[in-house]
């Protein structure tokens, strides 16, 4: 039996670590399309832009650990092509790869804008990175928790930066608009200029351009408007892909349709049990390494396969301050407390986000895993 893990980044490596701690001694092929060993991607617009932090990503093991103690084929350097489920088989660089048990953890790829860089894998950091020690006049296109960072690394350097946002609300689909404009206040406290609902028509030598012709000097331009799955190859697989965005369509437990295929990730769309079977496609750290861990165990062992209940959760770094989120956004009420921002539905405690609280918020999170009361969470919070 061979297991096929397409897209080696964290949930793809999540996925292989998870098939040999259980027990699994069978062939596994790691297929990626970067030619770097897998790698962690929060860093890429925290430690590697800040400017006392890592000048290059590191892999999460060495290539000696990959092929000698977790017993991995590696197939660095080239996507995956092609999807056959009737035949089971993965097409990389025109080679047909058979499996038994696949999981698709290909991840995203950014948004791109004509002109402006994004970031997105370890060179895209790198080039950002120089183009900030070089004290480059930065504007950043989109107001999401990556542009926020790039931000906030070059005002570590107390260099001027601007971000440019369609909507009048910063991160509202994220974290909805009430926290959304709290946090508008973390970037005017730093100095950084914050348009909001300003449309950018253009980049080029000159800057970038503004709808009403007004045109914003910059060195360096990053765009953060967001990233779309990374599916291409399954046009025409047969598999469910969402209406929308292209994404993997999966039950509640990453199951993607035909027989021995499982998806994770920010390529996924998953039923959530415990938001009323809400689906929701996250691209967060911690979804990653927990999808990519069960999609695994499920391929391997279908009869086992349990619902994913993990609890959301995700964080970012601004200006010296750390933000957590854990839970939906989407609610029925909003409440901000001192630090705290709660998100109520139903009856129970949805959502929760906090500003500088570190300790607190894996109490919400274990508390909207356990269902509970509105109340306590007030209670907890001190806003009852």
């Amino acid at each position: 039996m061979t297991l096929v893990v397409a897209g080696a980044s964290l949930a793809g490596l999540r996925a292989v670590e998870s098939a040999r701690r259980t027990g699994y001694r069978g062939r596994i092929v790691l297929v990626g399309a970067e030619e770097h060993l897998p790698y962690d991607r929060p860093p890429l617009s925290k430690a590697l832009l800040d400017p006392d932090g890592p000048r290059a990503a590191e892999p999460f093991h060495a290539e000696g650990v990959l092929r000698d103690e977790l017993g991995v084929e590696l197939m660095l350097g080239a996507p995956a092509e092609n999807l056959d489920t009737a035949a089971r088989e993965v097409v990389v660089a025109g080679k047909a790869v058979p499996y038994r048990a696949l999981v698709i953890a290909t991840g995203a790829t950014a948004r791109r804008l004509p002109g402006a860089r994004t970031l997105r894998t370890a060179e895209d950091a790198v080039a950002v990175r120089a183009a900030l020690d070089a004290g480059a006049r930065t504007v950043v296109i989109g107001a999401g928790f990556i542009g926020s960072e790039v931000a906030s690394a070059a005002r570590k350097r107390g260099l001027p930066v601007t971000i440019v946002e369609a909507a009048p609300v910063p991160l509202a689909r994220a974290v909805g608009e009430v926290a959304g404009a709290a946090l508008a206040g973390l970037h005017r406290a730093a100095g950084t200029e914050l348009r909001l609902a300003t449309e950018v028509t253009g980049v080029g030598g000159d800057g970038v351009r503004l709808a009403g012709g007004e045109i914003l000097p910059a060195d360096l331009v990053v765009a953060g408007i967001g990233a779309v799955p990374a599916t291409g190859w399954l046009e025409g697989s047969g598999l469910p892909l969402h209406e929308r965005d292209r994404g993997v369509v999966c039950d509640a437990t990453l199951a993607a349709g035909p027989p021995g295929v499982y998806a994770a990730g920010d390529v996924a769309h998953v039923p959530h049990p415990l938001f009323d079977g809400e689906p929701m496609r996250l691209e967060h750290w911690t979804n990653a390494a927990e999808q990519g861990a069960a999609a695994a165990r499920h391929a391997l062992d279908p009869a086992a396969a349990r619902p994913a209940e993990s609890v959301p959760y995700f964080w970012s770094d601004w200006y010296g301050h750390r933000i957590q989120f854990v839970g939906t956004p989407r609610a029925d009420e909003v409440v901000a407390a001192d630090g705290v921002t709660l998100y109520r539905r139903g009856d129970r405690v949805a959502g929760a986000l906090t500003v500088d609280r570190p300790r607190e918020i894996m109490k919400y999170r274990r508390r909207i895993a356990a269902r509970a009361p509105w109340a306590e969470a007030l209670a907890f919070a001190g806003a009852a």
